[in-house]
Formats: C-alpha cells, sequence, structure tokens
C-alpha cells in the first residue's frame, strides 16, 4: 500500500499540489485522472522520487519515502517497477535482452537464471517467441507488452505506469489494460495507472482519484463514476457526447 498524506508541491510561487492525502491499495489497479494540467502528473513524479515535495509523507507500507537517505531510496527503488508513456526499450537490445536489463543491473541471479526468468515474463505478456526479435520490428502494442514483461522482472511490489495506452489503438489498449490488471491481481502489487483514457477508467477503474486543479476532488471506483454527482468529474469523465449517453441511460 502507498499513502499520500497533505502532500504539497510548489513550482516558484505556484502551488500545483495542494494537500493531497490519497491511498493506493495492494492488488487493485489504482488510477490518478485529471484534466491537462491538473497535477496528476506531477503527483505522479513526486510519488516515485523524481520530484521532491515542500511538504507531507508519501507512505511505502509505511516506510517515508521522503525522509529515506539516498541509499534507502535506492534500495525502495528495487521494489518498484516502471511502464512509460512511450516504451522506452533499448533499440540495439532484443526482446530478450531489454527484459533482462533490470536483471542483468539489480538482482544476484545467474545468466541461465537471468534467461529464464526474461523469458518467464514474456510469456506472461503473451510474447513467447519475440526474444530474438529488436523493437524497431515489432508493433507499438508488442512494444507495451515488452514494457510490462520488463517492468515484472523484478517482481515489484509497486507498479507505476504513465500513460501506458498512449498512441495505441482501442482494441490494444483493452489488452494492455487486461494485462495490467491481472499482473496486479496475481502478484498483489500497488499497481498506480496515470491515464486520461475513459476505457481504462471504465474498465479496470478499481479504485480512482480526480485531481482538480492540485486538489483530491474526488475517489470512488468504475462503478461509482456513473452516478457522481461531483459536478467537475462529471464534466470531466463524460466530455464526449457517446459517454454522456451511456451515463444517460444508466439514468
Amino acid at each position: 500500500m502507498i499513502e499520500l498524506q497533505d502532500l504539497h508541491k510548489s513550482f516558484g510561487d505556484k502551488e500545483v499540489l495542494k494537500g493531497i492525502d490519497a491511498i493506493f491499495e495492494d492488488g487493485k489497479t489504482n488510477l490518478i485522472i485529471g484534466q491537462s494540467g491538473s497535477g496528476k502528473t506531477v503527483l505522479m513524479k513526486n510519488i516515485v522520487g523524481l520530484f521532491e515535495p515542500e511538504k507531507g509523507k508519501i507512505l511505502y507500507d509505511g516506510r517515508d519515502f521522503v525522509k529515506m537517505t539516498r541509499k534507502e531510496r535506492v534500495m525502495l527503488r528495487r521494489e518498484m517497477g516502471m511502464i512509460f508513456q512511450a516504451a522506452a526499450l533499448f533499440d540495439s537490445m532484443s526482446v530478450l535482452e531489454n527484459v533482462m536489463f533490470p536483471l542483468d543491473m539489480f538482482s544476484d541471479m545467474n545468466i541461465d537464471d537471468r534467461v529464464k526468468r526474461a523469458k518467464f515474463c514474456l510469456e506472461r505478456v503473451n510474447l513467447k517467441g519475440a526474444e530474438e526479435k529488436f523493437p524497431g520490428e515489432i508493433s507499438g502494442g508488442m512494444q507495451k507488452r515488452v514494457a510490462i514483461a520488463r517492468a515484472i522482472a523484478l517482481n515489484p511490489k509497486y507498479l507505476f505506469c504513465d500513460e501506458p495506452n498512449s498512441g495505441l489503438d482501442p482494441k490494444t489498449s483493452l489488452v494492455i489494460d487486461e494485462l495490467i490488471h491481472g499482473i496486479t491481481e496475481e502478484y498483489k502489487m500497488t499497481t498506480i495507472i496515470n491515464t486520461h483514457d475513459m476505457n481504462s477508467v471504465m474498465g479496470i477503474g478499481e479504485n480512482i482519484i480526480y485531481i482538480y486543479e492540485g486538489s483530491l476532488e474526488w475517489v470512488g471506483n468504475k462503478n461509482q463514476v456513473m452516478s457522481s454527482t461531483n459536478e467537475r468529474l462529471t464534466s470531466f469523465i463524460f466530455a464526449s457526447d457517446l459517454l454522456r449517453k451511456v451515463k444517460d441511460a444508466h439514468q
């Protein structure tokens, strides 16, 4: 579990995060949503340590990330997996080598065990047989699956996904959502997804926090979205005519 307590972040005289309190639960897909400029990306970067908050706590199973030493943070980061907006694969490495990269860097496994673990992770994301291909030889959806395999190679407790469906068609996005959700349940990870994809919200949003102008505006799940009376959330979620018609049909 990751818990945020009274988290504040400013850039110059502009306060971007205004006292965020939130809980991200184990074994669930936790989504951060909000309009562009709402602060959701800044929030994610604070959680993983790319930004430093001026005030507040970031608790990883009770351990305050803000107060950790550099060495303690390095150790904690070994418990994290990350999926970036772009797959961020190494073009000069094969698919197998990309997945092995964190194992080569951070594990004490021998080479045979590293290869075995990498192949297992590729099988888990349905990419058996793609080991020797290079990123430029596979589709965008397959690249995202390689990124997921790499992110889970070290069996992380915490998984962070920044717009994992960016640039993908709706069908492929659904595959990626189902993979992330399935892996989260299977390994009981604390998964946090920063997204603007409403299909993800309605499909795998087990715990959703909606950020509005740097403040926590709403917390709920995909079922509660449909019946929410929060006008700002409703305006954001049902911006498209199609989704608004779906909402009206449920009323």
